[in-house]
């Protein structure tokens, strides 16, 4: 048994906390990461309270000093955790009483820890989505810069991972781009209700002293004070939020990931990543793996299952707050964790991809990805389209059988199939005239696809602008 009960709420009870218990129920060692945030979130607290009269001036003042020397001591390493008094917030209102005494005791009048620590989560959820945002517009950046560069670079588009039509690696680039544009929506709008302080709801029902959350919430940065006091002090939907934006985001990167393995194998050859974002094996002197993409896919499992953590740990829980939600915060801050890394790694390597030209060309010449743009030409000249496909695809057949693609027939080869089949065939054959035929808003043509990344670059110049 452990010889003394805790001294925030041991006073009603008549026999100490058991060893195990105390250990097992503690927060402190992953929730310590929340200090810098408890430490502003009492800072407020403290300045709202001498403004209405419940602490002194001098009062306020020897809180927020001490609150500051702990900090520095907190940033210095010098702070020492203590399991048995549970969480960041005790270890702190307990160093600030050793510090400075009674006052540091009086800190802690009109809240609860139930209040306090809805707000040093949502202090803390704003301070890392405003870093992973930013993690995020450099990607952004740096796939349209990449996109614009490699307007005219000529590669296969799949579907089924078959051969399909023409496309450029421009424009592929600019499809991820669009993903990460719908994540940045998401992100922006996540933070919009993150952005809701609970300071003042305390434990469940507010209370009886004349705090002023209007001030507590400016001084916070927040846009308003929670409306209800037992929904603010239970509420974890931005938790669940943000892990459902992490959840897409990382589908999106994993997506990604996948193609940039298969494009970096022998079989496809169609890019370069620069060693720094490689490594090598322990046996086979030959191999450059494409770790960083690998790592990012196999990462995308672990958020899914923060989301699902979260999901079912708020399923069947009673208002107002029960001891589940400390749960929330190891899968919260892996998440955050994991996102922020992934980002900055994708950040730092799509701008370096080495696009291999000849290779994604010849790839592009195989599996006689021009049919589609025969088909059509055939359309344009009269057949209604279901006998064009017909057409096309004897054509193929007769391609597969002597082995060359439909740009390396003759014109006789291709009259056999159709009559009205000319010499202006020829034209809608090439790679580079199938891309270029796609003209339009959203299309593969080299002008279209630098037109389109430069509208990317415009909205994400807004968007700055916007957050800023």
């Amino acid at each position: 048994m452990s010889q003394a009960t805790n001294q925030s709420w041991g006073g009603r009870f008549s026999e100490p906390t058991d060893a195990f218990v105390a250990r097992f129920t503690a927060s402190v060692i992953f929730d310590q990461r929340l200090a810098r945030q408890d430490i502003q979130g009492s800072i407020a607290h403290a300045t709202m309270l001498a403004r209405v009269g419940v602490l002194t001036d001098d009062e306020r003042g020897a809180i927020i000093n001490g609150l500051n020397e702990i900090q520095g001591e907190i940033e210095r390493g010098e702070f020492n955790w203590s399991v048995p008094l549970e969480d960041v917030h005790m270890n702190i209102e307990a160093r600030l009483t050793d510090k400075i005494g009674i006052t540091g005791k009086k800190l802690h009048t009109g809240r609860s820890r139930n209040d306090q620590v809805a707000t040093d989560i949502r202090l803390f959820m704003r301070d890392e989505i405003d870093v992973i945002e930013v993690e995020l517009k450099r990607l952004r950046e740096g796939m349209i810069e990449l996109a614009d560069r490699e307007a005219d670079t000529i590669m296969p588009g799949f579907t089924h991972l078959q051969t399909a039509q023409p496309v450029t690696f421009g424009h592929h680039i600019l499809a991820w781009q669009e993903m990460l544009s719908r994540d940045h929506e998401r992100l922006l709008d996540c933070r919009k209700r993150v952005n809701v302080m609970p300071l003042g709801a305390a434990a469940l029902a507010g209370t009886t002293y004349p705090i002023d959350r209007h001030v507590t919430a400016e001084l916070l940065g927040f846009d308003r004070p929670a409306e209800n006091s037992l929904d603010a002090v239970s509420d974890r939907d931005f938790a669940i939020e943000f892990t459902s934006f992490a959840s897409i985001l990382l589908m999106h990167l994993s997506r990604m990931s996948e193609e940039l393995v298969l494009w970096t194998s022998a079989q496809f050859n169609f890019i370069d990543l620069p060693d720094r974002f490689c490594t090598g094996s322990s046996i086979m002197p030959q191999k450059k793996n494409p770790d960083v993409p690998e790592l990012v896919r196999g990462k995308t499992g672990r958020v899914y299952g923060h989301l699902m953590a979260l999901l079912t740990l708020m399923k069947s829980q009673p208002l107002a707050y029960n001891k589940d939600n400390q749960e929330d915060k190891e899968p919260l801050f892996d998440a955050v964790d994991t996102v922020r890394d992934c980002l900055k790694a994708f950040a730092d390597m799509v701008p370096a991809i080495e696009p291999k030209k000849a290779s994604m060309v010849e790839a592009a010449r195989r599996g006689f990805s021009t049919a589609t743009d025969l088909a059509d030409y055939l359309v344009r000249k009269g057949v209604a389209f279901r006998d064009a496909h017909e057409i096309v695809g004897h054509s193929v057949a007769y391609g597969l059988k002597t082995e060359k693609d439909l740009s390396e027939m003759s014109l006789d080869e291709l009259k056999q199939f159709s009559d009205i089949i000319e010499q202006d065939v020829f034209e809608v054959l090439t790679l580079e005239g199938s891309v270029a035929a796609r003209n339009h808003i959203g299309g593969t043509a080299p002008n279209q696809v630098r037109a389109a990344a430069q509208r990317a670059r415009d909205a994400l110049s807004a968007l700055k602008a916007g957050a800023a």
